[in-house]
């Protein structure tokens, strides 16, 4: 063969090679980098659901979402994973575990055996509690920003931005999701979007939803700050309210939630330092009813009843007039630490979780929030209550907000999850 023709076969042979090179290589880079999800679901069965002692049952580094009183659901980065027993000491080895890439989770929160998590994206993926299978997927707005989450994902699974659910007067429950200029509502049953609804940007807040089935936000968008409550079944406004002589930067807050701010009973509404606290009443559509029980910022809402901690004895009051109904002088000077419906949560200067019947004032169970030889010098951050079981984060007496981690956590495992 000629010395020129082996050279044009062995050029065409190099030019192949390096065609398949780059393939190759193509085909790397877009299974490394294109949007992936991973699913690994349950291999042991649902778990039966303890009957615990009251007293602390858990130490652990990240914030439990107690769901269906069976599993411990965890955030992370990109992971949603959950773990059991409910009653297990430390965390173990994944029950079931949802990654998404290169999306990070900013928000998770569990309605009966159904947890749903929302995504940087805005994408909204509901798992099956049961066994960790996707059960829908749905497109949702995208949150905006989100404040960066410390090590134990508290806000993430305890208070997720802008994410609520509301049971609606026909039975229904809805998933709403909130974002900059957007909001929606979808079943939570299939995911189906059930309306949207465009919204200005940067004037309006979300608040939480109302046991009668609203959602309720702080809207800026058209005038002073008034309160809107928004039919979440269809995403029409029923009313837009503004208290009496309430101030120009109105601050509201959900109180006596059935979970998280989801299913409120009521509001309190304030200045932004907290002057001109006021409570109000949402467990019926329409306007707020005034309820002076509720005006100091030590008072918590359960149903028909206040528990106030603002003097040296804990007191229970009518939300609608403020009446003394029941007093308790033999608990030490506390705080109200959680709050779930037939249950208030005080937490006492010697670190003693104290567990109310907010009826009648009488202690449902007692212990103290202490594991083995970790002491009591602490302070409580973060809280949660659900299913009679109650978790908070353990920070240093000193810490600060702008401490890293390790300045502001007592320890690596700072978060107790007890039963009362």
């Amino acid at each position: 063969m000629a010395k020129a023709a082996r050279r044009r076969i062995l050029t065409t042979l190099l030019a192949v090679l390096a065609v398949l090179a780059v393939v190759a290589s193509v085909a790397v880079v877009v299974r490394v980098l294109a949007p992936a999800e991973v699913e690994t679901v349950a291999r042991d069965p649902y778990p039966a659901a303890p009957a615990p002692t009251a007293g602390v049952i858990a130490r652990l580094p990240v914030a439990p979402l107690v769901v269906d009183g069976r599993l411990r659901v965890y955030a992370g980065t990109r992971q949603v994973y959950a773990d059991q027993p409910v009653t297990g000491r430390h965390r173990v080895t994944p029950f079931w575990s949802y990654r998404r890439w290169p999306a990070t989770l900013v928000g998770v929160l569990a309605e009966g055996t159904t947890v749903v998590s929302r995504w940087s994206d805005g994408t909204l993926v509901a798992l099956d509690a049961r066994t960790g299978r996707v059960a829908w997927r749905a497109d949702g707005p995208e949150p905006g920003s989100v404040p960066e989450p410390r090590r134990t994902y508290a806000g993430t699974v305890w208070d997720p931005a802008g994410l609520h659910v509301a049971r609606t007067a026909a039975g229904r429950t809805v998933l709403l999701a909130a974002g900059p200029g957007a909001l929606g509502g979808y079943d939570l049953g299939d995911g189906r979007r059930l309306w949207h609804v465009d919204i200005g940007r940067g004037c309006r807040t979300d608040v939480g939803t109302t046991a009668s089935g609203e959602l309720v936000g702080v809207d800026r968008c058209a005038g002073p700050a008034a309160v809107e409550l928004r039919d979440a079944a269809t995403g029409a406004v029923r009313t837009r309210w503004r208290p009496p002589d309430a101030p120009d930067q109105l601050v509201v807050s959900p109180v006596g939630c059935r979970d998280g701010h989801s299913g409120c009973r009521g509001l309190r509404t304030a200045g932004p330092g907290g002057e001109n606290s006021r409570g109000w009443l949402v467990a019926d559509p329409g306007e707020p009813t005034a309820a002076p029980g509720l005006n100091g910022p030590d008072t918590a809402l359960d149903g028909e009843r206040v528990v106030d901690t603002s003097g040296p004895v804990v007191v229970g009051r009518s939300p609608r007039t403020g009446e003394e109904l029941w007093r308790r002088a033999d608990i030490h000077p506390a705080r109200v630490l959680a709050v779930e419906p037939g249950r208030v949560h005080l937490l006492t200067d010697r670190r003693e979780l104290v567990t109310v019947d907010p009826i009648t004032g009488a202690t449902r169970s007692t212990s103290v929030l202490d594991l083995g030889r970790d002491g009591i010098a602490w302070r409580p951050g973060r809280a949660y209550a659900v299913d009679g079981y109650v978790a908070v984060e353990r920070l240093r007496e000193r810490a600060r907000p702008e401490d890293d981690d390790q300045g502001y956590f007592l320890m690596a495992e700072p978060v107790l999850l007890a039963a009362t």
